[in-house]
């Protein structure tokens, strides 16, 4: 009799989860509540009258506002002042050592509007009247076409990477100098949330090679302690095979290289790279990395048109919770073949929010799906990095040894530097200490 009720109730407390996690289906498909906008007018009143703090609530609350209705609930109850911030970024050079600098960029019909809040100090704004939306959002579009296509020369994608770089940073550059800034946070406004930050270029550099990057969704729905990810282990899942998608041949490869050469850890591979097996991996040990190769896509529409897939299911953003990575806390999600559907406005949201929503501290994910063999050497070297340094450095150091050719990618390619479309699309999303 004991053995039947220990058995119910391990039963019972098995199902509770399932049912919390996966309401009935409806009978149309769940549609994503439309963008909310910005009130750029009062946006505009409150700067021009110098209340830069009143402008950053104003963002911040509709910035918000905007990842919650995608992501269909609450994400957080935080709302920290202007002063707040700069005080957290003063806290996490003294901890870090790393000069943490937060950017706002939003764009207007009329211009852009740029705001810099250093560590300890009052925020500085910015207004570059040459930049309107449209012009702004033509020369992103240029940018974003350009990096992508491996067979655009230098000549084609470095001026629109140069002309972003003059609108986006060079307004900034000196207050960033004068604190001496070495991570910069971009929190962005629609149509800039997929721009490859790392590959715009100074005329002489690409920023990365400048500083360490990261995007946030907003500064509230970010979890701003600083991380250690010494001796963490790796749980390295992912697929080579797929009905309904292109093969993945490297994935294998890969997930050997992360698990059997550079860290401790396990590795699932296709039958096996299950969100059941995720779990199940994770409740025996509490893997602090999670690393899946597999393709990921954030599409526009619905959020359901949106993936990561497994081997045996697609699981769309509103049900990345599902995975649970919050219990115990991961500390960095990497989707290693993920997409992005560029300036769309769902498909940032998407992208942008992927850390917030799967739980994890921070993510790497990828705008494009860059080639087998150049993921595979760039992911090598990101892992490499990462056992001496923090994340957002250790991405930088992996794309300039790929830029400078000190990555072995494909013998075929004559160039003296590599190439953004195989290191520009690699991105960290969260946390970035």
């Amino acid at each position: 009799m004991q053995r039947l009720i220990r058995f119910w109730l391990i039963s019972l407390l098995a199902v509770i989860p399932v049912v919390i996690a996966h309401p009935p289906q409806a009978a149309e498909p769940v549609q994503t509540p439309p963008v909310s906008r910005l009130d750029v007018e009062k946006l505009k009143q409150l700067l021009d009258r110098g209340d830069v703090a009143g402008a950053i609530r104003l963002v911040e609350e509709n910035w918000q506002t905007q990842y919650e209705n995608y992501y269909q609930g609450q994400l957080t109850t935080q709302l920290l002042e202007t002063a707040e911030i700069s005080r957290r970024l003063t806290n996490l050079f003294r901890l870090t050592g790393q000069r943490s600098a937060l950017i706002y960029a939003i764009p207007t019909p009329t211009h852009l509007e740029l705001i810099l809040v250093p560590p300890g100090a009052r925020p500085l704004h910015r207004r570059v009247a040459t930049a309107n939306r449209e012009a702004l959002l033509q020369a992103v579009k240029s940018f974003r076409d350009g990096v992508m296509d491996l067979t655009t020369p230098r000549s084609t994608y470095l001026p629109p990477a140069q002309r972003l770089y003059q609108l986006m940073i060079a307004p900034l550059e000196p207050a960033l100098k004068a604190y001496r800034i070495d991570t910069l946070i971009f929190c962005l406004g629609g149509g800039l949330r997929t721009v490859p930050l790392a590959a715009l270029h100074d005329g002489d550099r690409f920023l990365m090679e400048k500083y360490n990057l990261a995007i946030i969704p907003a500064f509230n729905l970010l979890d701003h302690r600083p991380v250690s990810l010494k001796d963490a282990r790796v749980l390295a899942m992912g697929a080579s095979e797929f009905e309904e998608q292109s093969p993945l041949p490297f994935v294998p490869v890969e997930l050997k290289t992360i698990v059997g050469s550079l860290w401790p850890g396990a590795m699932l591979l296709n039958q096996d790279f299950t969100i059941e097996n995720l779990r199940a991996f994770r409740a025996k040990q509490p893997y602090r990395i999670v690393h899946l190769a597999t393709h990921a896509d954030f599409a526009p529409g619905s959020i359901q048109e949106s993936y990561i897939q497994f081997w045996d299911q697609r699981l769309s953003p509103n049900r990345f919770r599902d995975l649970r990575l919050s219990y115990p806390e991961v500390q960095l999600l990497v989707l290693s073949a993920c997409r992005t559907a560029v300036g769309n406005p769902q498909a940032e949201l998407g992208f942008a929010g992927l850390a917030v929503m799967s739980g994890s501290r921070a993510a790497i994910a990828s705008l494009w799906h860059v080639s087998d063999a150049g993921t595979l050497a760039l992911m090598t070297e990101f892992y490499r990095q990462l056992k001496t340094t923090n994340k957002t450095e250790a991405l930088r150091r992996a794309q300039t040894a790929m830029l400078n050719r000190q990555i072995r990618l494909d013998s075929r390619i004559r160039r003296d530097k590599i190439h953004p479309y195989y290191w520009a699309a690699f991105t960290v999303i969260g946390n970035a200490w």
